[in-house]
């Protein structure tokens, strides 16, 4: 009972997250920490249960039989569309391994099945990164190259063809193809749907299962299959027992950080900055949720919050000549360089110095000191691009389309953050791993242009209104005499373009760890989810205020009652 009650205390912590204008932070019960929090643990009894469940789950997977593939397929994917195939990556690799080398014949597929199990066999395998071929789905076209009519009655089927499409790679026009058919049909249908399949399909149209976050997409599928009456119970009150125990996890580190981030007082002391540690930490758990790694999640969640408040400096605040200095600095990186730095830059540098004084000492640990190199010098070039772009805005300069490309896919922080993703991810990263993502592979460049056009499309008329050097959208209409419409047609295509190049860089044989390769695909994942229609970061009260909600405040009902649903807490 203690147990429970030093947990009810965290989550009553938690409860009072509070919504400032756009931004959110910890009230000072969670940011001071103490007592009976300090030392809590898991109790024992639900890690006993999770256990036993888990066994089960373990049981029933390798029970499934090969000679039945979509059984097999159907619940390995509620196990990984509820969160918890974390738990069973052997058994889930070993399953699609055997399907894929099985079923598939690698040079002209002749997959069996109804639609709704080949589209279903096609995502599983492809995204474990095996190149199964989109000619699987030929069997569904007529002699004159379009869908059959039959299909569009089909509405499960064409809700897993439409969910496989968002896998495909350039030069896959039949998936381009599906794509399109699948979204306008399922559109039409949504009139003449009943629940839980109607909320399914709006929720799908809305966020595909490829671009979503893992935690915020497990809530909602825990609702959706507890509508489907042929769940499996066990493996529903396992997935419902594993987020809320991780949430618990979650919630904790969350006021960890935090108490760095208040000792800090950057939210007083540099009021022009957007303060978004919970944000932060909600981005970078979008990255890895899995309990071992925390350190990779502490590490990260301050690199961005910092690398946040960097941002605002160079874009809402230092003048020309301070950003000079702050930049010869960084290039410098040592304490002796905060003698040259204004007063309220020597706070952020000295926190920057801190952090990764904090990594070195981590890395030492574990004798892989060659990963701060690294990390210090992709903050170098990201805080040298920051500044180019504060010259372009100082000057009123508007670049090429080319030109400000080639500074802003730096700016936009996914090289950084790729790069740094490695440093907390153990042996996996190795120094040729560090010396692959420091040379910017394609994955990598793609992941920067979703990242970049998506922020620009979303938040360049706030930015403008701020003072902010031009984004992608003024550079193209200048460049090309186009209008913002245009703009945002060609900029679409673009990251549709952008994540072909990604789904195609993620199959065998792939040039380091796929565990590494994910966290590319995660960050990646996490710029769809929150600057999607909105920039959800700097208006962080919208949206994302909901998306927190769900994976840091509210646990999974675990009563066996229909009446939950994510979006309606």
């Amino acid at each position: 009972m203690e147990k429970e009650a030093q947990w009810g205390k965290v989550e009553g912590e938690m409860q009072q997250l509070r919504w400032t204008g756009t931004a959110v932070v910890i009230v000072e019960g969670v940011a001071s920490g103490g007592g009976a929090a300090e030392e809590v643990e898991v109790d024992v009894n639900m890690e006993q249960q999770l256990q036993q469940l888990k066994e089960e789950v373990r049981k029933m997977l390798l029970a499934a039989v090969d000679d039945q593939p979509s059984q097999k397929l159907n619940f390995i994917d509620a196990i990984q569309r509820l969160g918890v195939s974390y738990h069973f990556e052997t058994e889930i690799e070993a399953a699609l391994q055997h399907i894929y080398e099985t079923y598939y014949d690698h040079h002209d597929d002749k997959a069996n099945g109804d639609l709704y199990t080949v589209a279903l066999s096609f995502r599983l395998v492809r995204q474990q990164g095996h190149p199964v071929s989109c000619n699987v789905f030929n069997k569904f076209k007529d002699n004159n190259g379009k869908f059959h009519e039959y299909v569009i009655g089909d509405v499960q089927g064409m809700l897993s063809l439409y969910e496989a499409t968002h896998l495909r790679m350039r030069g896959e026009e039949i998936l381009d193809e599906a794509l399109v058919f699948t979204t306008t049909h399922l559109k039409c249908a949504i009139l003449n749907l009943s629940n839980p399949l109607k909320e399914q399909v709006i929720h799908a149209l809305n966020q595909p299962i490829h671009y979503g976050c893992t935690r915020i997409e497990s809530s909602h599928y825990i609702f959706f299959y507890e509508q489907d009456d042929s769940h499996n119970e066990v493996l529903l009150n396992f997935a419902k027992l594993d987020f809320n125990l991780l949430q618990k996890t979650h919630q904790w580190e969350l006021s960890e950080i935090t108490r760095w981030w208040k000792d800090l007082d950057f939210a007083k002391k540099l009021p022009f900055a957007r303060d978004r540690l919970v944000e932060c930490y909600f981005w970078i758990l979008g990255v890895y949720f899995e309990p071992q790694y925390f350190l990779a999640r502490r590490i990260l969640t301050k690199v961005i919050a910092l690398t946040s408040i960097i941002d605002d400096i160079y874009d809402a605040y230092g003048t020309l000549e301070e950003l000079e200095l702050f930049t010869d600095a960084v290039e410098r990186w040592e304490s002796s360089a905060l003698d040259q730095l204004p007063e309220y830059m020597k706070l952020c540098y000295q926190a920057l110095l801190d952090v990764y004084n904090m990594i070195d000492e981590e890395m030492s640990k574990q004798e892989r000191s060659y990963c701060v190199h690294y990390a210090k010098s992709t903050m170098k070039i990201l805080v040298r691009a920051y500044f180019e772009e504060a010259k372009w805005f100082h000057q009123g300069y508007v670049p090429s389309m080319e030109e400000y490309m080639s500074v802003a896919l730096v700016t936009s922080g996914h090289p950084m953050l790729a790069t740094t993703s490695f440093v907390g991810m153990g042996e996996v990263a190795s120094e040729e791993a560090f010396d692959w993502v420091s040379n910017n592979p394609l994955i990598a460049q793609a992941s920067s242009a979703v990242g970049r056009l998506m922020n620009d499309m979303v938040g360049h008329k706030f930015e403008q209104k701020r003072g902010h050097a031009a984004s992608a959208v003024e550079c193209y209409m200048k460049q090309h005499g186009a209008t913002e419409e245009e703009v945002l047609v060609e900029f679409r295509k673009l990251v549709t373009n952008a994540w072909k190049d990604i789904n195609a860089a993620y199959l065998r044989p792939t040039a380091v760890p796929m565990p590494l390769l994910l966290r590319i695909v995660n960050l990646t994942r996490m710029t769809h989810v929150i600057y999607k229609d909105e920039d959800g970061y700097t208006h962080s009260g919208t949206r994302v205020k909901a998306f927190v909600t769900s994976v840091l405040v509210n646990p999974v009902p675990t009563s066996t009652s229909k009446s939950f649903h994510p979006s309606r807490k």
